[in-house]
């Protein structure tokens, strides 16, 4: 370096210098790191990994009966629409959680596979750490998500990609078929008990129509035009006949309308609990894909782990630079000493 007050400039022809009277050593030092770096990054040292991948996206809808048979359905209930954020942060915390991993430790022995001692006392804390280290999840720019598996067999990590990936419609389906079918035992027990009480009251009203009550209000109004004729005509028998009808339709007929009332407001109610039933029975019974896939995996060709020409290139730089180093303070060593000497003997 030349200080010239404020514009310090590098030298470069010390520097070649310096590089050309070291040039043997820095040549060895390379030569060196880059032949050990490629040996210690070889399937010797270091098991390869290969790489697969799933990308997909979430489906809008989670309830089928919304989507395909209520008529107020919105574009966010139609089955054939992406999900947006909502569903797939959804989707990666399903994906993240234990019910899909142990399925696919379980599945695939990954304690074997990954070779852990199943007699240690941390053997899941291993098997965890290795697990989350090998396969990620993570949502891409275009708001899909993407599952990666690293393993050192390629038609494992793409079996192992395929798998969660249809492990994520059984999970989600039997976490919203528990909520579903208890919401379906209930409805149907409002259904049967409604329709019970309908036919009760059917039963009641059959029951007074026998009695003679049909129509209350049109009955009463034609017997008592009726009544007011035979009044005119001076008809006994008539009137009599006519009283004995007006005597049961004042005595049955205020049930009878209550009941016909209530009856056709209980109607009412079991046509909108039946559509209720139904929507709830086909949600407790059916299932819809919670996903649309993009791409599936597939048996990687080329390995994805280690990169070789990475570690050897930042081992070779990393070793010359560290070279460098040292042969600095080789060379300033002397010139330190002597300034040491100088000072002591000032001082002596």
């Amino acid at each position: 370096m030349s200080d010239n007050s404020n514009h310090p400039e590098f030298d470069t022809s010390k520097l070649l210098v310096f590089i050309y009277r070291w040039r043997k050593v820095l040549l060895i030092t390379g030569i060196s790191a880059a032949l050990l770096s490629m040996l210690f990054s070889s399937s010797l040292f270091i098991d390869p990994l290969y790489r697969s991948t799933v990308i997909m996206y979430p489906a809008s809808s989670n309830s089928i009966s919304k989507a395909l048979l209520n008529d107020n359905a919105g574009a966010k209930q139609d089955i054939l629409e992406f999900g947006e954020d909502e569903q797939t942060e959804q989707m990666l915390q399903i994906l993240n959680s234990n019910k899909i991993k142990d399925r696919i430790i379980d599945k695939f022995k990954l304690a074997v596979h990954y070779g852990i001692d199943t007699s240690s006392k941390v053997k899941n804390l291993r098997l965890y750490k290795r697990y989350e280290s090998n396969i990620t999840f993570k949502r891409t720019e275009f708001m899909a998500v993407k599952i990666s598996v690293l393993d050192k067999d390629p038609q494992e990590a793409a079996d192992i990609a395929n798998t969660i990936a249809a492990l994520l419609d059984t999970v989600k389906n039997d976490m919203q078929k528990e909520r579903a079918i208890k919401g379906y035992r209930i409805v149907e027990s409002e259904y049967a008990n409604l329709k019970s009480e309908i036919r009760t009251m059917e039963d009641s009203l059959t029951e007074l129509r026998k009695l003679g009550v049909h129509d209350y209000e049109t009955q009463a109004e034609m017997i008592n035009q009726q009544l007011a004729i035979e009044i005119a005509k001076g008809n006994k028998r008539g009137i009599d006949a006519l009283d004995n009808k007006l005597k049961i339709l004042a005595q049955y007929g205020g049930p009878y309308v209550s009941l016909r009332d209530a009856l056709e407001y209980e109607k009412k109610q079991l046509s909108f609990i039946k559509g209720k039933y139904e929507e709830a029975k086909i949600d407790a019974t059916e299932n819809l894909p919670q996903k649309f896939v993009v791409e599936n995996a597939y048996k990687s060709e080329r390995k994805a782990y280690p990169i070789r020409w990475v570690i050897v290139t930042i081992s070779t730089l990393s070793a010359l630079f560290m070279c460098i180093l040292v042969i600095l303070m080789v060379e300033r060593i002397p010139g330190v000493l002597q300034k040491l000497r100088k000072i002591t003997q000032i001082s002596t």
